[in-house]
């Protein structure tokens, strides 16, 4: 295993009970960390939570190949997570949102189990091991990958480093669980990918997704940094809408930040990237058009006649909030709700519901949660993870191209991708190949 992460200790430990199903056990089962701790990334998860999945997973809920996501949800789904995490001692809760979190609220409990059962299944766990080269072994065989890891007798050459020595391995199966390039200083730095090219792999263009967007500075954002609201984002891409959803909004020094923006980031970044003219639009009144706008206003103004502009918007906004859509809107929040002339109402309306975002970039890799892109899932065999470039190598988690949502969906890839890959790299050396085993117990 090169990668400690999420899908790298569930690969690991799958794989070792694979193993210990049968009296033809692996040698060792290895996993090589290049950071100095493992599940860093799990750790800061969630506010420091980790939630571990969510109650309902689809694939609808990612980006990428649908058809060999569904397979790969399938053999592992949110059930058999939840199953998973309580045998190895981890009870979960369901928040309102549908995310299942430990009831200990803390991510820690969910390293420490994995690590415990790593432990329990003797699994080898080395730390500031980074892995600089990943080669065809002489007298390895060939290229063409058969299902579930390739060729039994495939050798693959592992180089690393550690400790200022560097060291070598000869195995005959490796699973890369290496992740993509968000959160570099939890080790996620992009390097698996120079790993895999290395043995014919391609690697699609990266960005960061669930990323926070930064506003162009003189923007009212700083103002209202610390108010959270529920909103409506519109992406459009020369002047098609690409995206809409609806969910908590998070104001920022920066710009904009929450769930609903982590989710929209991805489609606003890889059009931008693309070159496209972008647009990022916010309703602070989800589902409602400049239309339905302009008759709340009427209404309300004929509720509160002599209540000014802001206290009648205060009402159903944050009070800063309201006042910023007004000045954006160039109506005074002093003016009486009922002598608000057309013109400007209808301004405010489109404030209301089509406010222009100034984005001028994303936050960057150190804030982005995922990796949007990565190996294409063409290049695996989704029953197995075993990839169809390279005999004996299995790929797992993040470094694959497929990312989902905000709310557990990543991590429930990674636990799936996991399964898949660590219980197919010791059946494959067994000659158990048949994809039809490999469901969940």
């Amino acid at each position: 295993m090169i990668g400690a992460g999420a899908a790298g200790l569930a690969a690991a430990i799958f794989a070792g009970e694979e193993a210990a199903r049968s009296d033809e056990r692996p040698a060792r089962i290895v996993v090589l960390e290049g950071a100095n701790r493992i599940g860093a990334k799990i750790l800061v998860s969630g506010g420091g939570r980790c939630n571990v999945t969510h109650e309902r997973v689809s694939a609808d809920d990612f980006a990428g190949a649908r058809n060999p996501i569904r397979n790969v949800l399938a053999a592992f789904d949110a059930d058999a997570t939840k199953r998973w995490f309580a045998s190895l001692g981890v009870a979960l809760k369901r928040e309102e949102t549908g995310k299942l979190f430990p009831v200990s609220d803390s991510a820690r409990t969910v390293v420490d189990a994995l690590l415990a059962r790593c432990r329990a299944l003797g699994i080898e766990l080395h730390t500031g091991a980074r892995v600089v080269a990943l080669e065809r072994a002489p007298g390895g065989s060939g290229d063409d990958a058969a299902s579930g890891g390739g060729d039994a007798g495939a050798h693959l050459g592992v180089t690393y480093e550690r400790g200022g020595r560097t060291h070598e391995l000869h195995v005959r199966r490796v699973i890369v669980t290496t992740g993509g390039r968000s959160l570099p200083r939890t080790g996620s730095d992009g390097s698996g990918y120079v790993l895999v090219r290395a043995l014919g792999h391609t690697v699609t263009d990266t960005h960061p997704a669930l990323v926070p967007l930064v506003l162009r500075r003189g923007f009212f954002h700083a103002d209202l940094r610390g108010i959270s609201h529920d909103a409506e984002l519109t992406t459009l891409a020369n002047a098609r809408r690409i995206d809409r959803r609806s969910g908590s909004l998070l104001w920022t020094h920066f710009g904009v930040s929450g769930p609903v923006v982590l989710d929209a980031s991805r489609h606003w970044v890889l059009a931008h990237a693309r070159g496209d003219a972008t647009q990022l639009r916010l309703s602070v009144l989800p589902g409602k058009t400049p239309d339905d706008a302009d008759a709340l206003l009427q209404s309300l103004a004929r509720e509160r006649p002599r209540a000014s502009l802001g206290r009648v918007l205060a009402g159903l906004l944050p009070e800063r909030l309201a006042d910023a859509l007004l000045h954006a809107a160039d109506v005074d929040p002093a003016t009486p709700a009922a002598q608000l002339a057309r013109d400007p109402r209808r301004r405010l309306a489109r404030c209301l519901t089509e406010l222009v975002l100034p984005v001028e970039r994303d936050r960057g890799w150190d804030f982005a949660e995922v990796t949007a892109g990565g190996v294409p899932l063409a290049e695996v065999d989704y029953r197995t993870m075993a990839s169809r470039k390279s005999a004996g190598l299995l790929l797992a988690g993040e470094i694959l191209d497929c990312d989902g949502r905000i709310g557990g969906f990543n991590f429930q890839w990674a636990w799936a991708t996991g399964f898949l890959a660590g219980r197919a790299a010791v059946r494959s050396l067994r000659g158990m190949q048949s994809s039809s085993s490999l469901t969940p117990r």
